[in-house]
């Protein structure tokens, strides 16, 4: 498949018509019908269900349209990356979840674009899953995780912070009054929990293994949307301290007790190979 045949796919995915899709990439409608009719040909599957007005992709034409866009990004990314001029250049992405880590990765991007202005930084949200899965499709070049993590497949370095965990509650829940959460404090409360697997496993652990005995309603990936859970009385969230600004607002966060820590990693994949600018983001995060 040619990278020009795929940006035509997505073109028509995104205008839902031939016509308007042949008429923004400058072609003739019957050259663009002949290109994806040999598209659909070459993967022996059909993208398209062709109507009077627009079209519509099938459930094969939604799936290339999803890895179509990654694999453009991707060679974006490395074309830019590749590009070696006088002065530093290119591109950094660095995904990670809610955490106050991500206050060092400011400090550190502040400082490498004072020293290499056209340096650009993307970020993306997500818990550890969904970064390393952007990892592994080399879609990003860092991923700052809450430990406990499976690293066996990357690099990485522990990150100075720590996460505390805790309760965030409504103000005028009846555990808002308390100085600390204890597991026996959890029994029969409706509870929001991190989707994160290794993350529940730590939460079960300090429960005492067994979170059969909690009343878990719903997860989260991050945390501001369960935040308004919490607000609406749906139930109270399991998450990480100072997440969520709760100054002047209806919500208390109480930490656990005993007390329970997260450390955080920032994780690459092994034996890639970094960019120029990739590697001059990590020499000033190691020298922190």
């Amino acid at each position: 498949m040619e990278f020009r045949v795929l940006k035509y796919f997505l073109a028509v995915a995104r205008e839902k018509n031939i016509s308007k899709a042949a008429k923004s990439l400058h072609l003739s409608q019957p050259t663009l019908s002949k290109q994806l009719k040999e598209l659909e040909e070459e993967l022996g599957v059909t993208l398209f269900e062709r109507g009077n007005r627009e079209i519509r992709l099938t459930e094969e034409g939604l799936f290339l349209l999803s890895r179509g866009n990654e694999i453009l990004n991707l060679v974006e990314k490395t074309t830019i990356n590749l590009r070696k001029d006088e002065v530093v250049t290119g591109e950094i992405y660095v995904g990670g979840g809610e955490t106050r880590a991500m206050s060092l990765i400011a400090k550190v991007t502040k400082r490498m674009m004072d020293d290499y202005p056209e340096i650009k930084l993307y970020l993306y949200s997500g818990n550890a899953d969904d970064v390393m899965e952007k990892l592994d499709n080399g879609l990003l070049d860092f991923g700052v995780v809450v430990n406990p993590t499976n690293k066996q497949k990357y690099k990485s370095i522990s990150l100075p912070q720590t996460d505390k965990w805790g309760l965030l509650v409504r103000s005028n829940h009846f555990l808002a009054e308390n100085e600390a959460i204890t597991p026996e404090d959890l029994r029969g409360v409706p509870l929001l929990i991190s989707q994160q697997r290794l993350v529940s496993d730590q939460i079960s652990e300090w429960f005492g293994n067994n979170l059969d005995q909690l009343h878990i309603v719903g997860s989260y990936n991050l945390l501001y949307n369960a935040s308004l859970m919490v607000e609406e009385g749906v139930g109270c969230a399991l998450c990480i301290d100072g997440i969520i600004n709760t100054t002047n607002t209806s919500l208390i966060f109480v930490p656990l007790k005993p007390e329970l820590d997260a450390s955080l990693s920032l994780i690459w994949k092994k034996n890639q190979t970094m960019s120029i600018a990739a590697t001059k983001f990590l020499d000033k995060l190691k020298a922190e």
